[in-house]
């Protein structure tokens, strides 16, 4: 005869404080706007991405915390580029090395935005983990394809330790937006010192006593260094991260 559903239980099977397990919050109710009962509605603190369903219960910021510190750090990416860009080709005296300055100002953004999706990942992969042992399975009925995901879980909830190196973690970051964003700048640049120069190259390229050759060959050569980082070859240690030759389930890669 099955067991009515106490208080007690019902807090133990939502994973309620009390109960030994991870705390899982509720999906954040939207709030009344200004429009109305039947206008938009918003999120006291933005909306759900299910990242913070699981808590470490230690005050540090969870999934979705992380994951608007990675946006962040991209808009001012691209705020900073747009302004280089637009300062660079307004007037024909501005020195074209300030294109080569936003170069280190991207990789600057790139180093610190690996750092924080290093961290962020820590999180996804504990939803992950979730969704995949608990969730699709209680939604099929199957058994969970890694019978040790509980004792993974809290291994990982005792000892919080980053899963991915830093390099993998700039790989990843550059192939989502910084090599495009690294491309347009040096793009513009050869633009700059071929069309827009008061000499010819290579001396249009020159800076200080460094001959337009050099300069031009290192531009060349860190260009090139940034797209084999992002796609040597590589075992992936992300966890279900989606990327491009993962997008269909049949293994195509159209």
């Amino acid at each position: 005869m099955q067991q009515p559903l106490t208080d007690a239980t019902a807090r133990c099977q939502f994973g309620r404080a009390g109960c030994g397990g991870p705390v899982l919050h509720a999906p954040r109710a939207p709030t009344a706007s200004a429009h109305g009962s039947m206008g938009p509605r918003r999120y006291p603190d933005g909306p759900d991405t299910g990242l913070d369903a699981v808590s470490d219960g230690n005050g540090a910021p969870g999934g979705s915390t992380r994951l608007r510190r990675l946006d962040r750090t991209t808009n001012w990416a691209v705020i900073v580029l747009a302004a280089v860009l637009t300062w660079a080709f307004s007037g024909e005296g501005n020195p074209h090395y300030l294109l080569l300055i936003g170069n280190l100002v991207l990789a600057t953004f790139l180093t610190i935005e690996a750092r924080r999706y290093r961290a962020y990942d820590i999180w996804r992969s504990r939803v992950r983990t979730l969704q995949a042992a608990v969730w699709a399975a209680g939604l099929d009925g199957s058994e969970p394809t890694d019978p040790e995901w509980r004792r993974r879980l809290a291994d990982d909830y005792r000892t919080p330790a980053v899963k991915i190196t830093m390099e993998e973690a700039v790989a990843h970051r550059l192939r989502r937006i910084y090599l495009p964003l690294l491309v347009i700048l040096n793009a513009a640049w050869v633009v700059r010192v071929t069309a827009f120069g008061g000499a010819r190259w290579p001396r249009s390229a020159s800076i200080g006593m460094l001959s337009g050759v050099t300069v031009t060959a290192a531009v060349g050569v860190a260009l090139l260094a940034a797209i084999a980082l992002a796609f040597r070859p590589r075992t992936w240690h992300v966890h279900a991260e989606l990327r491009t030759e993962e997008l269909r389930n049949d293994g195509s890669t159209e």
